[in-house]
């Protein structure tokens, strides 16, 4: 089974200041998934410009300090859950136009964190659509948290990827990105940043952080989670997905230019 990431980065203007689709990465890249091989397949998409706005603005995942802050809290978690269950709705039906059984999950539905982790995820669902021919497609949403202090909590993609990846049986996983990988340093800024092929830990990264900051960790977040999931023996891949033809072939194992995210000692 392979997991497949697709940036909030890519399939939205995440620095819009509304929610805003970007339809010809989303619909090139639902032509190229359903062209591509695979056996079994979930598909995990970011909020980009429909979460992260909305997520800072009401300081989802912050203390709660006092009743009116939490009413607050409240608003902005029905808000930020209803916009990118609307993303996610824009997704699937790109994916079913193409061609693929793309069948929806929202993560608020049957996740609960506990200080911003997932503590309950009942997988059974997820196992019988991939057994009966589904795709699922789940994403970075809003979720309970079991913290009384918080409350509520950001639940980002990277972290369903590591939950989904270390309990489900997971040969691979690929994040589609707005770059090539894991650079020196961000490649929007400095001219000599260094495409970083392979790595193993957070100590092989110079970097400043991510190109966008947002709400759910940045590039750091996703590597740490990576790099999790790699020493229970998973590999996974960070490619360009605003390049054509990347994740068709990476689908495909066809190897392409990225970072691949491996055992220190399978180097």
């Amino acid at each position: 089974m392979i997991i497949l990431k697709l940036g909030g980065s890519v399939i939205t203007k995440k620095e819009a200041n509304e929610p805003t689709t970007d339809y010809n990465n989303l619909n090139r890249i639902s032509a190229e998934i359903a062209s591509s091989s695979f056996d079994k397949l979930i598909i995990v998409h970011g909020a980009g410009s429909y979460g992260h706005p909305f997520a800072k603005e009401y300081e989802i995942g912050k203390p709660i300090k006092d009743k009116e802050d939490f009413n607050s809290k409240k608003r902005g978690f029905s808000t930020t859950q209803s916009w990118v269950k609307k993303l996610n709705t824009i997704v699937c039906d790109s994916l079913r136009e193409n061609g693929v059984l793309a069948v929806s999950i929202q993560p608020s539905s049957f996740i609960l964190t506990r200080n911003k982790r997932i503590y309950s995820c009942d997988l059974d669902v997820i196992r019988k659509y991939l057994d009966m021919g589904f795709v699922p497609v789940i994403y970075g949403d809003v979720v309970v948290d079991l913290n009384e202090e918080i409350k509520v909590c950001v639940l980002s993609g990277d972290q369903i990827i590591t939950y989904f990846g270390k309990n489900l049986n997971t040969e691979r996983v690929l994040l589609g990105s707005d770059v090539d990988g894991i650079y020196t340093k961000d490649p929007k800024k400095y001219e000599d940043a260094e495409l970083m092929k392979i790595v193993t830990s957070c100590e092989d990264m110079t970097t400043e952080g991510s190109i966008n900051v947002d709400v759910t960790g940045g590039m750091k977040g996703k590597l740490l989670e990576l790099i999790e999931l790699a020493e229970l023996g998973v590999e996974s891949e960070i490619i360009n997905a605003g390049k054509e033809g990347l994740i068709k072939k990476a689908l495909n194992h066809q190897r392409v230019i990225g970072t691949i995210i491996k055992k220190k000692n399978e180097v």
